[in-house]
């Protein structure tokens, strides 16, 4: 998180994600934050302005996460599938243990008026798209991934296959190991991506 954010931020922020995780993102309202960590409403306030700002301060928490891990991956000297394979595996256990973050990065619909939202979402999925491209280019200027697919297109093939595999987990209500089918899955996507 930001140096600058406070405790009392950090508390609402992980309060918002637990009620998210209980109800919803619709359910995520001042009134409710308020009921559940046991202050006014007005106290809310002092910290954010609305609903949309406390949704913007976990969408960031989520990007700083985020760039930490594609960092730690693009400054690695594995071969690049094996980077592929630990960024997304971060992801998953990220996600595995905080399930409502991925209500809240995955709400495109809800988020559709909201256009500090949106901007938001796409700069994350921007940056990850442009960092998982230069590990890819990195890997096929090396021989070790395939070079007659465009990095860009692999990059994308790759966040789309596993944004809807967590998007599957999430609807079905996380009846299944993300982790263990995240590995199973990114086993798949290394014999796809790898050069033969």
């Amino acid at each position: 998180m930001n140096p600058e954010i406070t405790d009392r931020q950090k508390e609402i922020i992980n309060v918002s994600l637990e009620i998210i995780a209980e109800g919803g993102i619709q359910s995520l309202t001042i009134k409710n934050l308020a009921k559940k960590i046991g202050f006014a409403e007005s106290a809310i306030y002092r910290h954010y302005e609305n609903k949309i700002q406390i949704l913007l301060a976990i969408l960031e928490f989520f990007r700083q996460n985020s760039e930490s891990f594609f960092a730690s991956q693009l400054n690695s000297n594995e071969p690049a599938s094996v980077k592929i394979e630990h960024l997304f595996l971060n992801h998953f256990k990220k996600f595995s243990t905080t399930p409502s973050l991925v209500a809240v990065i995955f709400s495109e619909e809800i988020f559709r008026n909201e256009v500090e939202l949106t901007d938001k979402v796409k700069e994350i999925m921007s940056k990850n798209h442009a960092s998982l491209k230069a590990i890819i280019e990195s890997g096929q200027s090396k021989g070790e991934i395939r070079a007659d697919i465009d990095a860009s297109h692999l990059a994308f093939m790759i966040m789309g296959s596993l944004r809807m595999f967590v998007k599957q987990w999430h609807m079905s209500k996380y009846d299944f190991n993300l982790i263990d089918r995240g590995t199973e899955l990114m086993n798949s996507i290394k014999i796809m991506i790898n050069k033969g």
